[in-house]
């Protein structure tokens, strides 16, 4: 379960690097993605923490979302996410409907709206994805839905995209606080 990329550093887009679809994941990993997800609303908490509202309404690259919008998307992208592992334990490989995250973003909720309640979400969500988690059985785990895109996707290799999307966008928050000293 691969998460940096040698150029990566000096990309704002990707500071840990693009995701790199494994072949496979092992129990180990997907144990270490369920506790990326569990650490997650803590740690966003704390990035994006004491900020101004001025601050929440700066991009953390140039033409990229505000730390306000990634407080919006996460949430969104992740509860997405939770209904795709549900569809897939309940139906024999479902067929997923994508959203697009840009228009989300661009929505007055994610725009304007206060960063407080997507906390709030974040940690009521990812303690329910968590829960079902840490419940689900090695069979489980190869269960699939269907990605328009991209095709089938396992739920092993999906847990491993979204511990991946955890530090992803953490890291975008982070690298702004510490790049303007906040």
């Amino acid at each position: 379960m691969s998460d940096t990329g040698a150029a990566s550093a000096a990309d704002p887009r990707f500071p840990i690097g693009k995701f790199a679809w494994p072949e496979s994941v092992t129990r180990d990993e997907v144990m270490r993605g369920i506790e990326a997800i569990a650490a997650l609303p803590a740690q966003f908490r704390d990035a994006v923490s004491g900020l101004s509202e001025e601050q929440l309404d700066t991009p953390y690259r140039e033409g990229g979302w505000t730390l306000r919008q990634l407080a919006h998307h996460v949430p969104d992208s992740h509860m997405n996410c939770y209904v795709r592992f549900k569809l897939a334990l309940t139906e024999d490989e479902p067929t997923i409907k994508p959203y697009d995250e840009a228009a989300w973003a661009a929505l007055p909720d994610a725009r304007t709206g206060a960063t407080e309640p997507c906390l709030r979400l974040l940690e009521s969500l990812h303690e329910c994805w968590v829960t079902l988690m840490r419940g689900m059985t090695d069979s489980d785990w190869k269960r699939r839905f269907v990605h328009p895109e991209r095709g089938p996707m396992p739920l092993d290799t999906t847990v491993a995209l979204y511990a991946w999307h955890c530090r992803h966008h953490l890291a975008h928050a982070t690298n702004l606080r510490k790049s303007r000293g906040w």
